[in-house]
């Protein structure tokens, strides 16, 4: 009859259910990647005032870190209760102060205190000098070993939180590594959530060339890790699988990124493991990442 509404049926509703779904992950993944795109803008200024840092490497994981710290982590002020971060790959420190004062969680100011004398931000992580860094890291190969220790501990004081470990894949060709990755299969360690930034370069050149990894899912399915591969460079592909992970066994994500990403069509200095830009090569990339944060605005 005329003026009669039609009331959508269930089917209708669901469809309807997971279209708002869509939308609202696409808004996060946007509101992330601009987020990523400022900690590129911080990374590089910290590395370009220092005169000294891995940009390449800092590069190729500040969106993975950009996920976990705008997304996915409880940082709550009683560190002992919220989610642990373990920055494995200990040279790409300037990434997590970046986002650290993206975030609020730092002031600006110290942006131009990267790896001076006494500074918080170390060139490596030093959990006495800034709290806001969980463990100290460096030594690369050792952090997963940390990372699977820290999520027993949270298991056995019944503390429902994850411990998050990024790792590059130079160092997976370290035996400590493997050995963790054995016990925490073994065990099936849950709340605990391995990354591998996997660029495909280390500082002597590629992983391919010095020790291949290959097939690296392969191997850590075998070791009994719950395994997902994905975009390193995706904020919503790493969104969807670090929310769908296994949570009674430990998970591991290979990200596939490229070292020195700056957006889409653009990667600093080829690549470079720990080249500097220059001034040129700084301003260039400071234009590229400004054009890029007015474009998505």
């Amino acid at each position: 009859m005329r003026g009669e509404r039609t009331v959508a049926g269930p089917a209708e509703r669901a469809d309807a259910a997971r279209a708002e779904r869509a939308d609202a992950a696409r808004a996060d993944a946007a509101r992330i990647a601009r987020l990523s795109t400022r900690c590129r803008l911080v990374l590089l200024e910290m590395i370009h005032r220092a005169g000294s840092g891995h940009a390449g490497s800092s590069l190729s994981c500040t969106d993975i870190i950009g996920v976990l710290k705008f997304d996915q982590m409880d940082r709550r002020a009683d560190r002992s209760a919220g989610d642990v971060f373990v920055l494995s790959k200990g040279h790409a420190a300037p990434a997590w102060y970046a986002a650290l004062i993206v975030d609020g969680d730092l002031p600006a100011e110290e942006v131009g205190t990267l790896r001076a004398l006494d500074s918080r931000l170390q060139g490596h992580p030093d959990r006495t000098r800034l709290g806001l860094v969980d463990v100290s890291t460096g030594a690369l190969g050792q952090g997963l070993s940390v990372a699977v220790g820290r999520a027993l501990a949270r298991r056995l004081h019944g503390r429902d939180s994850t411990v998050y470990c990024l790792l590059g894949d130079g160092e997976c060709q370290e035996g400590q590594v493997w050995e963790a990755f054995l016990y925490a299969g073994a065990h099936r360690v849950p709340g605990l959530v391995a990354i591998i930034d996997h660029n495909g370069g280390q500082s002597d050149g590629a992983v391919a060339d010095i020790l291949p990894l290959r097939p690296l899912p392969d191997k850590l399915r075998a070791f009994g890790w719950h395994v997902d591969e994905v975009d390193g460079h995706d904020h919503g592909a790493l969104r969807d699988v670090l929310r769908r992970r296994d949570r009674e066994r430990p998970s591991v994500i290979v990200a596939h990124t490229r070292k020195g990403r700056l957006g889409p069509d653009r990667v600093l200095l080829g690549g470079s493991h720990s080249d500097l830009p220059s001034a040129a090569e700084y301003a260039a990339a400071v234009d590229y990442l400004e054009t890029l944060l007015e474009r998505d605005s």
